[in-house]
């Protein structure tokens, strides 16, 4: 395992003694991270051993050589006309040597099957103006030369091919948008503040060219080393990160500077990364633009990375854009630059745990196999946290007094302390009437009771309807909150 991650460029410290012999250790400095995808977009990756595999980049000969570096194209490109011509101007003096022409070229009498070819250079030149189509009238092939003819013919197919296949190859080297995308920058650092309220990680974008990007799309890829449950372990883990994919955020109009922000949430991978677990996380962000070049109609690809020592906590860009005089300038001198701004520095998991603690919303249900007292230690406690609810949540709750009526009326069916005055209209008819027994009576209340309750949650704003969750929100805490809750009311 340590093999493993020492090799994929894990951040590791090397103890050293001092020669003066007194056992002090000091740590030296930490070593840089090897990057997955430099800052350049440049990808540090290389295929080795590929043994008979080698003979799939013949196959696809042409991308093999668009591919090449400049100098090598440059190189291959000379090479192969200079071969052909060579090779060609040696089959016109072969035929010459062959058919004699070289000794008598210069009988006025004799038909060469090419005039005026009596050595190599002059059978050189004859191909050169035959291939570029100079033609300056002195050399010429003449009706006396079948075989000329046929290689003329060769010649003149050949040749296409090979302009094809080199100038269309140096063509799409010339117009490839890898150029392009140097004028596209990124911020240097990633940052993560609060946005919206909520927990988010931001970087920037740009443009410095005044042709549009057509479609621009933007993605994020998260690296990270990890083991499976079956004890896997996968060095260069792929995780996706949403940058607004769901909503169409990451369909940018990119003209001026854009930050592009990943919302911290249950669904994200960094929903347990807070400031302090920074400090020993790695991780390695890389960040994907696509989109077509306005001019050429190409599809133009920049790259760039963060690693977990680019990702500043706590801080926010500096604006950018001011407005003119009919105008809006962007000032890209500030385009990197950040400032500290107040963030939480616990992770968003944390954040959550920390307000279902706080949360004044525990109403545990009523048990009918639960004694008298027991039922008054639960009434008196859901009284006392009905108390601390914010007032908009007490009104919306109805009456106050509702849990000690329900208990007087429920603690003996012989005893009537409770009042019809305090019921409402429908439930005093439905007392009146002879045959309805008490029991009946206050079945009925509670029930309206309840809905009365649901009714109320149902019109809380939904963050208070997930801490209600319906009168037991017990499902929705941990194991140790859920023990708890369950210490305090047993």
């Amino acid at each position: 395992m340590s093999a493993l991650r020492k090799k994929f460029g894990d951040d590791y410290q090397v103890v050293t003694t001092s020669s003066s012999g007194s056992g002090f250790n000091q740590p030296a400095p930490k070593r840089k991270r090897q990057r997955f995808v430099d800052k350049n977009g440049r990808c540090n990756v290389q295929h080795g051993n590929l043994g008979s595999e080698t003979s799939r980049y013949l196959s696809d000969l042409f991308t093999t050589l668009v591919d090449l570096k400049w100098r090598w194209n440059l190189f291959i490109f000379v090479l192969t006309y200079t071969v052909a011509w060579l090779f060609m101007a040696s089959m016109w003096w072969v035929i010459a040597y062959i058919r004699g022409d070289l000794y008598k070229a210069h009988d006025d009498k004799y038909t060469p099957c090419v005039a005026n070819v009596y050595n190599f250079p002059s059978a050189f030149l004859f191909f050169i103006e035959t291939e570029a189509t100079i033609g300056y009238g002195f050399r010429y092939i003449t009706d006396k030369c079948p075989e000329g003819i046929i290689l003329f013919l060769f010649q003149s197919i050949l040749g296409s091919i090979v302009d094809a296949f080199l100038i269309g190859c140096m063509f799409i080297k010339m117009s490839q948008p890898k150029k392009r995308a140097e004028t596209l920058m990124f911020s240097e650092h990633a940052v993560i503040s609060m946005r919206d309220g909520k927990l988010t990680l931001m970087f920037r974008v740009g443009n410095l060219r005044n042709s549009h990007m057509v479609s621009a799309q933007i993605r994020c890829k998260l690296l990270k080393s990890r083991q499976t449950p079956e004890g896997e372990f996968l060095p260069l883990d792929q995780l996706e990160l949403d940058v607004g994919f769901s909503t169409g955020a990451d369909q940018l109009f990119l003209v001026s500077p854009l930050t592009i922000c990943h919302v911290i949430d249950t669904k994200s991978p960094f929903y347990e990364l807070s400031q302090r677990s920074m400090q020993t996380e790695q991780f390695e962000i890389v960040v994907i633009l696509e989109g077509i070049v306005e001019t050429t109609g190409m599809t133009c690809q920049a790259r760039t990375s963060y690693t977990e020592d680019e990702v500043l906590w706590g801080h926010r860009f500096f604006p950018v854009i001011s407005l003119e005089e009919g105008f809006f300038k962007v000032d890209y001198s500030q385009f990197h630059a950040t400032f500290e701004v107040p963030t939480p520095t616990y992770s968003v998991k944390e954040q959550e745990e920390m307000l279902l603690i706080s949360s004044p919303v525990m109403a545990p249900s009523l048990s009918s196999s639960r004694e008298k007292n027991n039922s008054v230690d639960c009434l008196d406690t859901l009284e006392d946290t009905s108390t601390k609810l914010p007032s908009k949540l007490q009104k919306m709750t109805g009456r106050g007094d509702l849990p000690r009526k329900l208990l007087r009326m429920s603690s003996t069916t012989s005893e009537k302390a409770y009042s019809f005055g305090d019921l409402s209209m429908k439930l005093q008819r439905i007392s009146s009437v002879p045959g309805n027994s008490e029991e009946k009576l206050v079945l009925k209340t509670t029930k309206m009771s309840s809905d009365l309750m649901s009714q109320s949650v149902a019109d809380l704003p939904p963050k208070l309807q997930r801490l209600a969750g319906g009168g037991r929100m017990e499902g929705h805490l941990p194991p140790k909150l859920r023990k708890m809750n369950s210490d305090r009311f047993t």
